[in-house]
């Protein structure tokens, strides 16, 4: 056997993705159990799907998570976006040091700190929590994971291929659009994935921002778990894994796609 393979390398492996993995197999298992006690294996049934679409305040918590997960990875795409276009490029320039350090404390940052400080900030500018404050606070909080990535891809870009489109007689700004942005295209869809990922699953901040009328999915889910973990909980949970599974399935083809036609793009332009 290949040293590095040892029988303790290979039971560290599978115990730890045992940990990681085995809860949510379960919870997946369960959601389609026909007995209504979460422990107890009652036969195959998807009955609970059912319920769960026939539940309003989940249903209702659902589309006000999608909602603010959608417009908050959107805008902070944009934003982390820029930040990253701005530490990047402009190296040297007053304030850089600050600028970096609000674009990044949210990584560093408790959530707790974070909720706590954006909900003084809406009580002290006189802004009811609702749906509004849940989408800043969501952007805010997502905003530098999308910088981070896009940072990193930006750090490696050749900026060379700028140059030679502006030589060519092309403007920065369709410079940018026509070679700057498909080079970084698969690093900005990641980040917009991350974002919306962690706006999906989000409780702590989402409790300090919300208030009547947008209380989220993972918010809804909390509540009644205290009380005991139903059926529908665990189709709820199993829809959430499909959604950001599929999310990443798509980011993944689309990002392999991308590479293979540069690829064959670069080649095609060796050969002529």
């Amino acid at each position: 056997m290949n040293p590095t393979w040892s029988r303790f390398n290979i039971s560290s492996v599978v115990l730890g993705f045992a940990f990681l993995y085995l809860p949510i197999v379960l919870l997946v298992v369960f959601s389609f159990n026909e007995s209504r006690l979460v422990t107890v294996w009652g036969g195959f049934s998807t009955k609970w799907y059912g319920e769960l679409f026939r539940n309003q305040g989940l249903m209702d918590a659902a589309w006000v998570t999608l909602r603010v997960g959608f417009i908050s990875a959107t805008v902070a795409t944009v934003l982390g976006t820029m930040a990253a276009l701005t530490l990047t490029r402009y190296t040297r320039f007053r304030g850089r040091v600050l600028f970096s350090g609000m674009v990044f404390a949210p990584l560093v940052m408790p959530e707790v700190i974070t909720g706590l400080s954006l909900l003084l900030l809406f009580v002290a500018i006189g802004l009811d929590r609702g749906f509004l404050t849940v989408t800043l606070a969501h952007i805010t909080f997502t905003m530098c994971f999308v910088a981070v990535v896009v940072q990193s891809r930006l750090m490696s870009f050749d900026r060379s291929l700028e140059e030679a489109a502006m030589d060519l007689g092309a403007p920065p700004v369709k410079t940018f659009f026509q070679v700057t942005l498909p080079v970084i295209a698969p690093a900005i869809v990641s980040g917009w994935m991350l974002a919306f990922t962690l706006s999906l699953d989000d409780l702590v901040i989402a409790s300090f921002a919300s208030g009547p009328g947008a209380t989220t999915l993972p918010m809804k889910i909390y509540s009644q778990v205290r009380l005991g973990v139903t059926p529908e909980i665990n189709a709820a949970c199993t829809l959430m894994i499909a959604i950001v599974a599929i999310g990443v399935l798509a980011a993944s083809i689309v990002n392999k796609r991308r590479d293979v036609q540069r690829q064959r793009d670069e080649q095609a332009a060796l050969r002529g």
